[in-house]
């Protein structure tokens, strides 16, 4: 009786065989269900820390080369005005050395002139051979084609005419002249209006200068440097065409002065060195008065001013190597 009722109970939990497939795909797909709710989210995440890894290495990248290119703008900035510097500093040598050798060469001619003087007193002609008369004062009056009436004015006023220019020379030792260069064209009908009043009056120095409005500090430099080549004189005199001149208050200052080196006379001023590229007479060379704030050395304003023979002669030696200032 027991060992039957042992093997009933036994054959109740038995599973049947046809059922072991399907409880085996049923576990397989519970198995597949729980892994995707599982992972997926998971390699949702994942996507997303690699999107967020992509754009902060983007981020970093863009900042990276905004920085190489702030700082290549830098390195090249730096090398401007290293270059600016060196250039400047270059600029500053070869005027110190153009300032020695003007000293030298200005030293070892008027060592030589002092003997070309003594033979001149003697024989009364310059080294070129030509007559070079001593005078007291050589004035140059600067005028343009255009000053007709402004000649004029001062022929009527001032400045002798005729026998008289050539009295007040001989006896004063006082040469007056208009100084002119030469239009651009060569013969024009300027040159022939000038050489008629010329013919005329008598009056002219002509320069070997083109005339331009651009030119006047070059026209004065040859105008010294013709003057000292054809007058032995001790002082000479630019005046402006609108200027009217006492002659004998002039002649009375500069005689004061006739015992004094390098004399420089005329009303001083000085002013701020331009370095705005704005403004009307800027200084393109601004840096080699210093630093900026600077003034200008104390100089002569243009409408009349005097130097002595000392200086028109280093003026002279020196005219091709001396810079001028644009105005």
């Amino acid at each position: 009786m027991k060992t039957r009722s042992s093997n009933n109970s036994s054959g109740s939990t038995k599973i049947s065989a046809k059922w072991i497939p399907l409880i085996c795909a049923f576990c397989f797909a519970l198995g597949l269900v729980f892994s995707n709710r599982i992972w997926v989210p998971y390699e949702s995440n994942g996507q997303q820390l690699i999107s967020q890894r992509r754009r902060e290495q983007e981020e970093f990248q863009a900042v990276s080369e905004d920085s190489r290119a702030a700082k290549k703008g830098k390195d090249v900035m730096d090398e401007v005005l290293k270059t600016h510097d060196a250039i400047q500093s270059l600029d500053k040598s070869i005027a110190m050395l153009q300032m020695q050798l003007a000293a030298s060469r200005s030293s070892h001619e008027m060592t030589s002139l002092g003997a070309s003087a003594a033979a001149t007193s003697v024989t009364g002609l310059s080294h070129e051979g030509a007559p070079r008369p001593k005078v007291f004062m050589v004035i140059g009056i600067n005028t343009a084609f255009s000053s007709r009436k402004r000649r004029d004015s001062v022929r009527e006023t001032w400045m002798p005419q005729g026998d008289k220019l050539v009295q007040l020379e001989r006896e004063k030792g006082i040469v007056i002249r208009f100084m002119i260069g030469h239009s651009a064209t060569s013969n024009s009908i300027l040159d022939r209006a000038i050489d008629s009043e010329d013919a005329q009056h008598q009056d002219f120095l002509r320069l070997e200068h083109v005339e331009g409005y651009h030119e006047l500090s070059a026209k004065t430099k040859i105008f010294f440097s013709t003057a000292v080549a054809k007058w032995d004189a001790e002082f000479y005199v630019k005046v402006d065409d609108d200027v009217h001149v006492n002659l004998g208050t002039l002649a009375a200052t500069l005689a004061r002065h006739r015992s004094k080196p390098r004399v420089y006379i005329g009303c001083m001023k000085s002013g701020p060195v331009l370095s705005q590229k704005s403004v009307k007479y800027h200084e393109p060379e601004y840096w080699k008065f210093g630093e900026g704030g600077n003034k200008y050395f104390r100089h002569a304003t243009g409408q009349i001013y005097a130097i002595s023979k000392d200086i028109a002669t280093y003026i002279s030696i020196n005219q091709y190597i001396l810079s001028v200032c644009q105005k």
